[in-house]
């Protein structure tokens, strides 16, 4: 931009940017920011009657939202019953309090669409529909459970206006509101057998880390600890604690002066195995940390 005296100043670029406008003029706030939205295409299937191949491109249904107007064709165009699938490769969503994604349908027309989640791409969950003005889902009103991590969506046009240039639900991005990065690192990664105090060998894993996090400045750090059942229930319980409290202590370390964090641990012992403790390299998988990240408990705590 110009300044008043005549010299040339770059717009400030806000990497933590979190409001995000939409086409019609309103606004959607994303609490992790600029990772909340669609990273990939896994599939699309145009429907027919077709659009203008113009408006064809899927690769504009990702990223951030950069919709200026219509003929610049900076969106995608379903077609008439076409779909979509996107993947979110760096983070997911969950079910947690308020809306938890945004699609933004963009154009002269809101077109109708269903939306379906899955964690894995293969099996999938009714989610809801985008319909008239209203973009957004809440997991909750499908009675999606709240502890599964979702990492693909898929929009499929409901063929509510099929004879336009751009047939179909034309998608712009498609953002997880209750956007989250979950980690599992094994324990033998981080611990001694039976011990809790963090390797010396496991600073880097721990680091790489700190240094993902930073690409968001505020947060809670949800840290849990699980163990096999090798040994006395309690005794791995008080091990699972103690382990998610070193995690903990490296993190704020690591964070210090970072960003705004928030840290919260649950320790489970050996009541949550992923698999059957038969072998030892079942057990060795149950041996965990997860590590996820999530919106601040100040965005849920502002929610009306």
């Amino acid at each position: 931009m110009v300044t008043s005296n005549g010299y040339c100043q770059k717009k400030k670029i806000d990497k933590f940017q979190k409001i995000f406008k939409t086409d019609k003029g309103s606004s959607v706030y994303l609490p992790l920011g600029k990772i909340s939205f669609a990273d990939s295409v896994v599939s699309n299937k145009i429907g027919y009657p077709r659009p203008y191949k113009k408006f064809t491109d899927s690769q504009q249904a990702l990223n951030e939202p950069d919709y200026k107007k219509y003929e610049d064709a900076q969106f995608l165009s379903l077609g008439c019953g076409g779909y979509l699938t996107v993947v979110f490769t760096n983070n997911g969503f969950m079910n947690l309090k308020g809306d938890d994604l945004f699609i933004f349908e963009v154009g002269p027309s809101k077109e109708t669409a269903t939306i379906e989640v899955s964690k894995d791409g293969v099996n999938w969950l009714y989610a809801g529909k985008i319909v008239g003005g209203k973009s957004s889902i809440d997991l909750s009103d499908e009675n999606i459970d709240t502890e599964t991590v979702f990492y693909y969506v898929r929009v499929t046009d409901l063929k509510s206006l099929c004879n336009s240039k751009s047939a179909g639900a034309d998608i712009d991005a498609i953002a997880a509101i209750n956007c989250v990065i979950k980690l599992t690192i094994n324990a033998d990664v981080l611990f001694d057998s039976a011990k809790y105090e963090v390797k010396e060998s496991a600073e880097k894993t721990l680091k790489d880390l700190s240094t993902q996090i930073t690409q968001i400045d505020q947060a809670t750090l949800l840290i849990e600890g699980f163990t096999d059942n090798d040994g006395e229930e309690e005794m791995n319980l008080g091990l699972s604690k103690n382990r998610c409290n070193s995690v903990l202590e490296k993190l704020e370390e690591l964070l210090k002066d970072k960003g705004k964090y928030d840290f919260e641990i649950n320790a489970y012992g050996e009541t949550k195995p992923r698999v059957p403790n038969d072998t030892e390299e079942n057990k060795q998988l149950n041996r965990r940390v997860e590590i996820t990240v999530l919106p601040p408990k100040s965005y849920f705590e502002g929610m009306k």
